[in-house]
């Protein structure tokens, strides 16, 4: 059911590190070409820090581990593509449609395809509200049982942070902060809470990775690497930005799967185009980190 690239095909072959990623960030995160800019850029830093990048979509029902330039172009274009998580994944290949995968089910595909590390930008978590919407990501519960290591900028910060590391917890995931003790807030280096969890290196990470597996623990950890100093947008400046937003959405009744890219819309004109610019950063800083462990651990 898994189609993979020439470049992933032969980086399997050779026993090379691969790193998967997203595509739901071409499909839904950004207009035409940007999007298939920024995934050609995010694919180039993987493949400078000595890894194969392999972006993973479903198209026309296939399950794609890999992408070549023109299917990249293809699905940066397409009209009417569903965003796949678990409980989407099986209808849109049995129906023949064409999808981008969100974190949960990236990881589902990466598994499958037997890759180890997965990079984005910030995870999905538990939204405002979710004592009584019970509006909480899938991605929390993929990370609770699938094999693979995440490495993201934290959780987007449009979400209720205390309570997604409670559910994390909850869950058994390892939340691992990179070279500092606060976690990470996407735009924000800091969230101005504790993490979990410490490791400094690569080879850290990609040493836990392994010993989860000794151990026969199931599901993956949670890698949570600050975006570069020089591309952030300090809490204390986007917060209110946030709030704001938040607050429009809740007026206008914007619920579920549409809250958050109407916040992330919001947030992009209020802040002149700032927070897409820091998204860019995090995600290729992300990318080269999960290069680094996926060297580690061939």
């Amino acid at each position: 059911m898994i189609h993979y690239s020439p470049e992933v095909a032969e980086a399997r072959t050779k026993g090379l590190p691969l790193v998967a990623l997203e595509s739901t960030i071409i499909s839904h995160g950004m207009p035409f070409p940007q999007n298939v800019e920024t995934a050609r850029a995010v694919e180039a830093a993987v493949r400078e820090a000595g890894a194969v990048p392999a972006t993973i979509a479903v198209l026309d029902g296939q399950i794609f581990v890999g992408l070549t330039d023109a299917q990249l172009d293809t699905l940066g274009q397409a009209q009417d593509v569903m965003k796949l998580s678990r409980a989407d994944l099986a209808v849109c290949v049995a129906t023949g449609r064409t999808g981008a995968t969100t974190v949960a089910a990236t990881m589902i595909c990466a598994e499958l395809a037997g890759i180890k590390v997965f990079a984005t930008g910030g995870i999905g978590g538990v939204h405002r509200g979710a004592e009584l919407s019970f509006d909480i990501s899938a991605d929390l519960q993929e990370l609770g049982q699938t094999a693979v290591t995440v490495v993201a900028a934290g959780a987007k910060a449009i979400l209720d942070l205390p309570k997604t590391l409670e559910v994390l917890e909850t869950l058994g995931v390892p939340v691992i902060a990179v070279g500092q003790d606060d976690l990470p807030a996407f735009w924000s280096r800091a969230s101005g809470l504790k993490a979990p969890l410490r490791l400094d290196t690569a080879a850290e990470i990609a040493a836990a990775h392994r010993t989860r597996t000794a151990l026969g623990l199931k599901g993956g950890q949670l890698v949570t690497n600050p975006i570069p100093a020089e591309a952030e947008i300090p809490r204390a400046e986007i917060m209110p930005v946030v709030e704001a937003a938040l607050a429009e959405a809740e007026a206008q009744g914007i619920s579920a799967k549409a809250v958050t890219p109407f916040l992330l819309d919001r947030i992009f004109a209020a802040t002149e185009g700032r927070s897409l610019t820091a998204n860019i950063a995090l995600v290729l800083n992300n990318a080269r980190l999960a290069a680094q462990i996926a060297r580690e651990l061939v």
